[in-house]
């Protein structure tokens, strides 16, 4: 039975037992604060589970893709090392929403195993939760009961809390779980251990395939349980064990998920698989073939590799793979992006995301194995200098710090860097590597530290969004808690009726107050009257964002009593100025495409009151006159005056339909809200202007690139745009005052011509004197035995110090030249060495550590290099630390 249909025969059984299949979520969560990835199935059905939507049905099954890289669930450091651990893998699930429960799921998962799938009743064993009484939690006698009826009650074993409790989080719906684990020994490796035995003991071939969770309670902040109103069921199967179960495989790579893969990289690399788990080129092989799936699908669902957040996590997991690649398969040239097409062919019919994004991720994938590999080569220099230096002083132990600054700043592998030190009879210094580690985890914890309390419910009611329609509306506050991180206490507030936009889509959150109905003087039936915004009693609305389903504004102290009725007021000019930004980035959308073409797509976006950044998929530098197409188009757009059009719940196929644009990796429900400005229809959910005239004018400041294949305009518009052409105005009358003429290119014109004759002259002069100070320095050479070295202070621009060191190179014989220079305030050390002593003395390692004493680093070759600093007042310890070489 090939994967294909093992995954499409699960979906089928569940939709016989009444179960709605739905395609996987996003594997990159973007509206969510606790997680970064999906890492389960259940995560796109949270809301659900904790009662903020309701779901689409009480029955529902699919595969989830999922990454486990970060935080409680990290499987990054055991891939490759055995046969069974993934960062991204398939979890099949099927999911009651207060329908079924223990028996019923029980049923499914035995009838499912035993009767469709054909796995030996004898290989089968299940756990269930032994109880706790640190918690008052009794043993789960239901599951036991219901299992009796399919299994014989020796393969029905206890389990602890560690393995058979299920908790979402530190706080949120959690219960009890049973677990379904299969033996794929042999008969003779059966005789002699018992499989139960070998029951969650790490065992390559006894393993965990299906995860049962009955979810009964709600953990609290302070850590007590409580009953969830309704009981659910949420399950989780790992596709890949279970193909390796199927197929009669011992490991998860020698099923067809990987084969495929795993035969274009033998292709590539010229090495052959042996499945051996402690060969490093096995290791490797299969390091490369799990990490390009994660990798893959998460640029496909919207996320590129970048320097923090999730970006981060998924470009670390790329040069892991480039890293173990280079190493022990030995490609030295990209060849990752290649293993796309065989994904694609693979994955693509159940992840049409693959199929669409193919070209985007092949370049993405490329552009950072090019970039990585660069940085491999510049970091085996820079490893090389600490050797050579950690050499000259007789030491056997590279430094730590140095070698975790390698791994920190320059991304150079850290183990990469053990491996060179090895062969040169050389060591790390673990513990100071580990200390730096670390202080870095510190740092880190310490900006993201927030200790979360419980909801304080004011009263239970269904919280509201009108801001849409209002910005300002009479309300209350319905649950409050308390947040402390690094810049203090603060409070979370939701309100009944909120009128402020929570940060979402590119879209800021909105800002603005709340006056309470106690406020002396105010009279809420009339709030326009009440025009005194520093009260000491108004609140403050700091920023607001979604969690949960919910409307969380922030403040920083509660209101001296939180039951009043509030007025709630948006700061207008910010959502006056944000909106015109955010409608603007739907013009600017149309207009990429109709001026590139259909391949542009959104690829992320910020709108805030003061500019707009939209990113978009097209694989070259815009030039100026397609800048300036775009810009009329959107321009000419905005002047129509074109009013809004909202459809609020419409269908997502009758927006669909409507030619409504959907962006890849966001998560879409079965209504959905379009923006249409004539042409221009998207799903969105931001505020927006009621027409395109309130968006002003639109100017683009500037376009860059943010990875292979993506581009960035940045531009303004509203009140922002008017103020730039403002300043203009004042700069162009300042520069024709200063100028004292009307025809500003003609006199800068001129101006040009006389300074390119000035430097001209300037260089001429400048040559003129260094041919005379290179007579003159020929004198000032030190003999050092049968060599000579010129070590001078001047004050001298580069590169009059570079023509003199380059002649005195050729005129001096045997000789070392340092000169140090502090023109400008700028401390520069050049070294020359003589072509004749380039085997003895390297320029390059000399300038390296004489810019230690200012701060500074630099490089180059054998027989010249220069450093630039920033401590001036290290050029003295410089200049007598170049007169001992």
């Amino acid at each position: 039975m090939t994967s294909q249909e093992i995954r499409q025969q699960f979906l089928d059984y569940f939709k016989e037992k009444g179960h709605l299949i739905v395609p996987s979520a996003p594997i990159v969560l973007k509206d969510d604060p606790t997680l970064m990835f999906s890492n389960s199935g259940m995560t796109q059905f949270k809301d659900y589970f904790l009662g903020y939507k309701e779901p689409k049905a009480p029955r529902i099954a699919d595969t989830q893709k999922c990454l486990r890289v970060s935080g409680k669930h990290n499987d990054l450091d055991d891939v490759g090392r055995d046969t069974y651990h993934h960062t991204m893998f398939e979890m099949l699930g099927n999911w009651s929403f207060g329908d079924y429960f223990k028996k019923e799921a029980i049923g499914f998962a035995w009838e499912l195993l035993t009767e469709v799938y054909k796995i030996p009743k004898e290989n089968l064993y299940v756990t269930i939760f032994e109880g706790d009484a640190s918690e008052n939690l009794a043993r789960d006698q239901d599951a036991y009961d219901y299992w009796k009826t399919h299994i014989d009650e020796s393969r029905i074993i206890n389990g602890n809390k560690k393995d058979n409790f299920w908790e979402m989080g530190e706080s949120g719906p959690c219960g009890p779980c049973s677990e379904i684990h299969v033996d794929l020994r042999s008969e003779e490796e059966k005789a002699k251990v018992p499989g139960i035995d070998l029951i969650n003991n790490d065992h390559p071939q006894v393993v965990e395939i299906w995860n049962n969770v009955f979810m009964e309670f709600n953990r609290k902040a302070d850590g007590s349980l409580e009953k969830l109103p309704a009981q659910h069921v949420d399950t989780g199967m790992g596709f890949e064990r279970l193909c390796m179960a199927l197929q009669g495989k011992k490991s998860n790579y020698d099923t067809d998920v990987f084969t495929p893969l795993i035969a274009k990289v033998e292709e590539l690399s010229g090495k052959k698989y042996t499945g051996i788990l402690e060969d490093e080129k096995d290791i490797a092989i299969r390091v490369v073939v799990d990490h390009i799936r994660a990798v893959a699908f998460a640029i496909a669902d919207g996320q590129l590799p970048s320097n923090g957040g999730a970006g981060y996590v998924i470009r670390r997991i790329l040069r892991r793979a480039i890293s173990y690649s280079y190493r022990f398969l030995g490609m030295k040239e990209p060849f990752l992006f290649e293993l796309v097409a065989v994904l694609r062919s693979e994955m693509g019919e159940f992840f049409p995301e693959l199929v669409k994004q193919q070209k985007l991720v092949t370049e993405v994938i490329k552009e950072e194995e090019t970039s990585f590999l660069k940085t491999i080569e510049h970091g085996l220099k820079r490893i090389d200098l600490i050797i050579n230096e950690t050499l000259s002083k007789n030491e056997k132990t590279l430094p730590g710090a140095e070698v975790f600054e390698l791994y920190d700043t320059y991304g150079f592998p850290a183990d990469l860097s053990r491996i060179i030190a090895e062969e040169k009879q050389l060591t790390v210094d673990e513990k100071g590597f580990d200390e730096e580690m670390e202080k870095q985890k510190q740092r880190s914890k310490k900006s993201s530290a927030q200790k979360v309390h419980d909801w304080v419910i004011l009263e239970e009611k269904q919280e509201t969004f009108v801001g849409y329609d209002q910005t300002e509306t009479e309300t209350y506050i319905t649950r409050y808690r308390k947040i402390e991180n690094k810049d203090g206490e603060f409070y979370q507030i939701v309100l009944s009726k909120s009128p402020f936009y929570p940060e979402g889509g590119g879209q800021v959150g909105d800002k603005g107050i709340l006056i309470p109905s106690y406020t002396e003087g105010f009279d809420i039936s009339n709030p326009s009257v009440f025009g005194i915004t520093d009260c000491a009693d108004i609140v403050e609305i700091l920023e607001t964002k979604k969690e949960n389903n919910l409307i969380v504004s922030l403040i920083k102290d509660l209101p001296k009593d939180s039951g009043a009725v509030f007025y709630a007021k948006v700061n207008a000019t910010e959502r006056k100025n944000t909106q015109a930004n955010h409608s603007v980035t739907h013009l600017l959308h149309e207009a990429l495409r109709e001026v590139l073409g259909t391949h542009v797509e959104q690829k992320g976006s910020f709108v805030g009151p003061d500019y707009l950044r939209f990113d978009f998929s097209h694989f070259s530098k815009m030039n100026e006159e397609e800048l300036k197409l775009v810009e009329e188009k959107v321009n000419s757009k905005i002047k129509e005056n074109i009013a809004l059009q909202e459809f609020r719940n419409i269908p997502i196929a009758e927006a669909m339909e409507k030619g409504a644009m959907a962006l890849f990796g966001e998560k879409y429900g079965d209504s959905v809200r379009m923006i249409q400005f004539g042409s221009s229809k998207e799903l969105c959910g931001g505020t927006h202007a009621k027409s395109t005239g309130e968006i002003g004018y639109f100017k683009i400041q500037n376009e860059s690139s943010t990875a292979a294949g993506i581009r960035r305009i940045e531009a303004i518009s509203g009140d922002k745009s008017a103020e730039y052409f403002k300043n203009m105005e004042v700069q162009v009358k300042e520069i024709s005052a200063l100028l004292k003429s009307r025809d500003l290119a003609k006199s800068v014109e001129k101006l040009l011509e006389e300074n390119s004759a000035l430097k001209s002259e300037v260089e001429s002069l400048k040559k003129e004197k260094a041919k005379g100070e290179t007579a003159n320095w020929k004198n000032d050479f030190t003999e050092k035995g049968d060599k000579k070295l010129l070590v001078k202070k001047v004050s001298m621009d580069a590169g009059s110090v570079k023509d003199i060191v380059f002649q005195l190179k050729k005129e001096v014989e045997n000789s070392v030249i340092i000169i140090i220079s502090d023109a400008d305030q700028k401390p520069m050390i050049t070294v020359g060495v003589s072509q004749d002593l380039e085997g003895k003395y390297h320029a390059g390692n000399i300038v390296k550590d004489l810019a230690k004493e200012i701060q500074g680093g630099g490089g180059g070759n054998p027989g010249f290099a220069t450093a630039g600093g920033k401590n001036p007042a290290g050029i003295e310890n410089a200049y007598r630390k170049a007169l001992e070489i």
